[in-house]
């Protein structure tokens, strides 16, 4: 196959014809491709049962929602910490822009780990040391000790930041991902907005400490939950000549992805990525197909036939950052992380306006303040998942059948006039002391977008580059969190020096300029993505020789 006739994330999603030799979804949908295309092998996770993909879909929202949570519980109580510990909110903003910093940097060292040995240990010791540190924060008095704390916090749970999202490409196809990458969003940001409602109303009845306590005791519970119940997605895939299944149940040759190609895309001179890991004997029947694991080997915390396969830790630790030279992996750290950027301005300054004149609101209304930020992030995650899998399947069918992984892109139209309206509403509209309500739904504005711009990023990253989304994915985070401790760290200062009203109208008009950016993309992501493939193909191979490709 020539270089110049592939396109990474160019995919034949919708077999218009019915000519595809290919596995098919069912139900209602079946034009629709699986792609990647699953194995024979009942262990394989595309081929789990509906109740077997929900749990594991489950398990990951659990740790979500328990990292989550632990990270944002504080926001509603900086007051309330100031006062107790002498520590200022600067320091502890900036404490909290360590903690983003390691987030992001972690994964570096916990990314590799989960693909080459195993997710599920890494899950697990997330949940564990996040426990015990929250048990920790509580008797930090001194500057270097609330840092250190915000440190190993974040390096502990740097996995939340990039290893869901491989977790459910593990187990979802194209056309799913969009909706259960939404899943995962809703509980990330929902446990940002969600965790200083509680810790409000938890500081008031039994002091700030609890707040922190609780955290631990939510991640101890769920440490228990994901051992019993969380299994392995790691699964070795590997492009095996052979017989596939056509779409009536004749056998035809294996298709790769110089061979599923339709006249008009042979025309427009685009590939696929459908890939084959079927064997099957003369007769078309599989041969050798493993048997289904039982509930103790399910238990295992680590599996040593993990050990067979070539150690890739050096290359998946120096892989991330070679990708920060794809165009269209940068450009969705960069989405992702200037989105990010004003969720954090938000938490960062929303104890500081709501809990000061002309407001005076208590530590637990400023929790309950975080509903309208609830209600966005769910409008948010309903906008970018259903939504976003429906267009895509609509755009699709339009072009013949042939997916871009720009497509999801356009959902970004309506964070175009809503980014710097949410955020002159916020900071302007306090500057001026608007009514309390006209901040309230700053705060679901802002949520909302925030929510739209981590979806679809994530989503932009793995639609480009499936089998490189495991490293790729950590390049993306470590452009979003550096950015986020850049703000973090300077938030404060900020604010102070340039007043509430000139530092939103600077943010309201980055904001928009940031949005635009998007169009440039959809006009030119396909050349980029084009432009790429060679550095695409040497990597993919080098991942797929290893067993590492999603």
């Amino acid at each position: 196959m020539a270089e110049n006739s592939f396109v990474p994330g160019t995919i034949h999603l919708v077999d218009i014809q019915g000519t595809l030799r290919a596995k098919h979804a069912s139900g209602g949908q079946n034009d629709v491709v699986l792609i990647p295309a699953p194995s024979d092998d009942p262990d394989d996770p595309l081929n789990w049962s509906a109740k077997r993909k929900l749990l594991s879909t489950a398990s990951i929202a659990i740790y979500t929602f328990a990292i989550g949570t632990s990270s944002a519980a504080i926001y509603s109580i900086l007051e309330p910490i100031e006062n107790d510990t002498g520590l200022t909110l600067n320091d502890l903003n900036a404490g909290t822009g360590y903690m983003f910093l390691l987030f992001g940097w972690g994964c570096l060292f916990w990314q590799p780990l989960a693909l080459q040995y195993g997710k599920r240990p890494v899950y697990l010791i997330s949940t564990l040391a996040t426990a015990a540190i929250m048990v920790w924060v509580p008797y930090t008095n001194t500057n270097g000790q609330w840092i250190a704390s915000k440190l190993l916090q974040g390096f502990f749970g740097a996995p939340v930041e990039s290893l869901c999202e491989i977790s459910v490409t593990d187990i979802y196809f194209t056309h799913e991902r969009g909706t259960y990458i939404a899943v995962y969003g809703f509980f990330l940001i929902g446990s940002d907005f969600l965790a200083p409602l509680f810790a409000g109303f938890i500081n008031e009845g039994q002091g700030w400490r609890w707040v922190l306590y609780w955290c631990a005791i939510l991640s101890g519970i769920s440490s228990v939950f994901l051992f019993f119940f969380m299994e392995e997605t790691n699964y070795h895939r590997k492009v095996l000549a052979g017989n596939e299944m056509k779409k009536n149940g004749s056998v035809g040759p294996v298709i790769h992805d110089s061979d599923i190609r339709d006249d008009a895309v042979q025309k427009h001179n685009m590939d696929t990525e459908l890939h084959v890991s079927t064997i099957t004997n003369e007769e078309g029947r599989p041969d050798n197909v493993p048997r289904k694991k039982s509930f103790y080997h399910k238990l295992k915390v680590f599996d040593k036939q993990e050990l067979r396969y070539p150690n890739r830790l050096k290359d998946m630790v120096l892989r991330p950052l070679i990708f920060l030279s794809f165009p269209v992996i940068f450009y969705a750290g960069f989405s992702y992380g200037s989105n990010l950027v004003w969720f954090n301005v938000l938490n960062g300054t929303a104890s500081l306006i709501l809990s000061g004149k002309p407001y005076g609101f208590s530590s637990s209304i400023v929790g309950l303040a975080y509903i309208s930020p609830l209600i966005g992030m769910t409008l948010g995650s309903l906008y970018t998942g259903g939504v976003g899998d429906w267009l895509v399947l609509k755009l699709a069918r339009r072009n013949r059948g042939i997916m871009q992984s720009e497509y999801r892109l356009w959902l970004f139209s309506l964070s175009v006039p809503l980014v710097p309206a949410g955020l002159i509403l916020w900071g302007v509209g306090a500057a001026h002391n608007v009514q309390w309500f006209g901040l309230i739904f700053a705060m679901g504005v802002i949520a909302f977008t925030n929510t739209v711009g981590l979806q679809l990023s994530v989503s932009y990253c793995i639609d480009s580059y499936r089998e490189l989304s495991g490293e790729a994915m950590v390049t993306v985070i470590l452009i979003r969190n550096t950015m986020s401790f850049a703000i973090g760290y300077g938030i404060t200062p900020w604010v102070a020096r340039m007043g509430l009203q000139n530092a939103f109208i600077v943010a309201a008009f980055a904001g928009l300029a940031q949005v635009l950016t998007v169009f440039f993309f959809i006009r030119y992501g396909q050349s980029m993505r084009q432009g790429s493939v060679g550095r695409y193909q040497h990597y993919r191979e080098e991942m797929m020789a290893a067993g590492l490709s999603h």
